[in-house]
């Protein structure tokens, strides 16, 4: 277990979590911020990326399992990401479209900024989201951030406006 809060603890991905995966990257609603649900392949792509990230950074998105249930409803931890010619390190969320609207990516989200700053010793952390976001937005809001600054990204030939949310040390 790497965070724990009052209702969820996070931990590593592992290639176990695949078929829990699956319920929220090939979810077309959850997904849309992406241009659409990922296939397996892709979602086999982005499960082996977090454990890279694991070995790389000691770090990267995290399963977010719910204590009362033990079931992984979502993911969420940190990143380093590109941004203007320079990488960040981002707090990144997602999580299963029935557990939406329970406070659940805040929590998560809230617990991977105080590990940016106590366990990183990080000078700030940022969220980068599209511009169509706008439930991950509030979520960057009640995490403390700010909106700082924007940038086009290319994505499966589409251009996306994002905006880049930031949380500064205390």
């Amino acid at each position: 277990m790497i965070l724990e809060t009052e209702r969820i603890y996070m931990r590593e991905l592992e290639q176990g979590d695949f078929d829990a995966l699956c319920l929220i990257l090939q979810d077309e609603e959850t997904m849309y911020a992406y241009e659409g649900a990922f296939t397996d392949e892709e979602v086999h792509e982005w499960l082996d990326r977090q454990i890279e990230r694991y070995k790389k950074w000691g770090f990267g998105l995290w399963a977010v399992i719910l204590k009362e249930t033990g079931e992984l409803i979502g993911q969420c931890g940190l990143t380093m990401q590109p941004w203007n010619g320079k990488e960040v390190l981002e707090i990144g969320y997602l999580f299963r479209r029935s557990y939406w609207h329970n406070g659940y990516a805040t929590e998560a989200a809230r617990a991977c900024k105080r590990y940016a700053f106590e366990k990183l010793d990080a000078d700030e952390v940022c969220s980068i989201i599209r511009d169509t976001n706008t439930a991950s937005q509030n979520v960057a809001l009640r995490n403390g951030m700010t909106p700082t600054n924007t940038m086009v990204k290319h994505y499966k030939g589409v251009d996306m406006p994002h905006c880049r949310y930031v949380a500064r040390r205390g």
